[in-house]
C-alpha cells in the first residue's frame, strides 16, 4: 500500500494530539511519551517540548515567521501547530484527503511574506493530490491530480511557479496563479542519454539566484540540473542516493549539501559549477546514518538526519564534527525542519508520531 515508502514504517496508535514540555535539559519529562524510548539532547541542542501528533509524522515545514509548524501525517491529515505552546490550530482535511488515506509527502509554505489572506500552504500527497491549503479558514482553495504517487514539490523564489516530482521520471512545472501545467521537464526516451532522472525523485531545489535554474535528487544515484524554460536536464554529478527531502543550495556559496539513505557515504558537500564532490562528511562516533533530511544552518554548520542510528546530529561545517545531538529517537526521522530566532536556532524532527522541537544557539 505504502510501496513509495524506502523502509517499512511501523503505524502507532492514534492517541490525539499531547504536548509534553521538558522538565530540564537533559531531556526528562513531566509526562512520558507513550513509546518505551526516552530521547535526549546532547552538546548544544536542547529539548524545548515534545508534540505527539497522534499519527506518524511523514512531513513538516516551518511557516515564513517561525511561528508556525505544519505537520503532514500518514493517514493524510495535515496539522498546524503554534510554535512554543505547541497547540494544534489548524487542522487539514476534507473529503479528499479522507477517502484516500494516503500520507502527505511534502509540505511548502507560500514564499512570500503572509498575504492579507493569510498563510497559504501547497501539499503533496502519496495518492497523487496536490491541494493549496488556506490556513486560517482550513479550506482547500484549489486541488490538481496527478497519475502517480507525488513525493515532492518546491516553489521558485518569486512563487510565481512551482514544481512536482514522484514516483516516475517528469518534474511538473506549474503556474502558481492559474495552476495550470506549463511544462514537463524528463529525460530522452533514448537509455543511452542520462539528461533526466530514470527513477523516483524525492527532493528539488532552486538555486538561490534564479528562478528557473534547479537541481533534482532520487533513487537512481545522480543529481540533475535543470532550467524550468529545457525539456532535459542540462547536466548532471552521479552520486547522491535521495530518497527524502535531503538536497539543499548554501545560500551564499552556493555548495549543494546531499544526504544519501546508504550506510556509506551518507553526507556529501559539492561544488554546484562543476559537480566536484568537496567533502565526505564522516559519521558520528556513535554510528551511522541513512539520511532522510539534511540542512544548511547559517554559516556554520549542517543537520542531518535518518534512520538505523535513528538520531538527529548538528554538524561544525568547518571542523565536521558533530556539536548537538539528539540521540535514542524511537524511530527513524523522516523529516526535519530549521526556523531561525532572535540569537537561535529552532528545530523540528520528527520520529514516529512525535515532533521534537529543539532549540540551538546562533554562535
Amino acid at each position: 500500500m505504502y510501496s513509495f515508502l524506502v523502509t517499512p514504517r511501523r503505524l502507532v496508535p492514534n492517541i490525539g494530539a499531547k504536548l509534553y514540555l521538558p522538565a530540564d535539559n537533559l531531556g526528562t519529562w513531566d509526562f512520558k511519551c507513550p513509546e518505551p524510548s526516552k530521547p535526549i539532547s546532547e552538546g548544544d541542542l536542547q529539548i524545548m517540548s515534545i508534540i505527539d501528533c497522534g499519527e506518524e509524522v511523514m512531513s513538516c515545514q516551518f511557516n515564513q515567521g517561525g511561528k508556525l509548524l505544519a505537520v503532514g501525517l500518514i493517514n493524510g491529515n495535515i496539522k498546524v501547530y503554534k510554535m512554543r505552546e505547541g497547540l494544534c490550530v489548524h487542522m487539514l482535511s476534507d473529503v479528499d484527503t479522507v477517502n484516500k488515506g494516503l500520507p502527505v509527502t511534502s509540505l511548502r509554505f507560500f514564499p512570500q511574506n503572509q498575504t492579507s489572506s493569510g498563510d497559504l500552504l501547497l501539499a503533496t500527497y502519496a495518492s497523487g493530490l496536490v491541494k493549496f491549503w488556506h490556513l486560517s479558514s482550513q479550506t482547500c482553495l484549489h486541488t490538481l491530480t496527478e497519475n502517480r504517487q507525488t513525493l515532492t514539490s518546491v516553489f521558485n523564489h518569486s512563487g510565481k511557479r512551482f514544481l512536482t516530482a514522484g514516483s516516475n521520471t517528469a518534474i511538473h512545472v506549474y503556474d502558481t496563479e492559474t495552476k495550470h501545467r506549463v511544462s514537463t521537464c524528463q529525460p530522452s526516451p533514448s537509455m543511452t542519454i542520462m539528461n533526466g532522472h530514470r527513477s523516483r525523485v524525492f527532493a528539488l531545489a532552486f538555486h538561490p539566484e534564479s528562478n528557473e535554474q534547479f537541481i533534482s535528487g532520487g533513487w537512481d544515484n545522480t543529481v540533475q540540473f535543470w532550467n524550468t524554460q529545457s525539456q532535459h536536464a542540462l547536466w548532471k554529478l552521479s552520486g547522491p542516493h535521495v530518497c527524502g527531502d535531503a538536497l539543499q543550495f548554501e545560500p551564499l556559496t552556493h555548495r549543494i549539501l546531499t544526504g544519501s539513505w546508504r550506510k556509506h557515504d551518507s553526507l556529501q558537500i559539492w561544488d554546484s559549477k562543476t559537480g566536484k564532490k568537496l567533502h565526505e562528511i564522516p559519521d558520528d562516533y556513535r554510528g551511522h546514518s541513512r539520511i532522510y533530511s539534511c540542512r544548511w544552518m547559517g554559516s556554520g554548520h549542517i543537520m542531518a538526519a535518518g534512520s538505523e542510528s535513528n538520531m538527529c546530529r548538528v554538524i561544525d561545517r568547518n571542523k565536521f564534527l558533530t556539536t548537538g545531538c539528539l540521540v535514542d529517537l524511537p524511530g527513524g526521522v523522516y523529516c526535519t525542519d530549521v526556523t531561525e530566532e532572535t540569537g537561535n536556532f529552532l528545530i523540528a524532527v520528527s520520529s514516529q508520531s512525535c515532533i521534537y522541537l529543539l532549540e540551538m544557539p546562533k554562535k
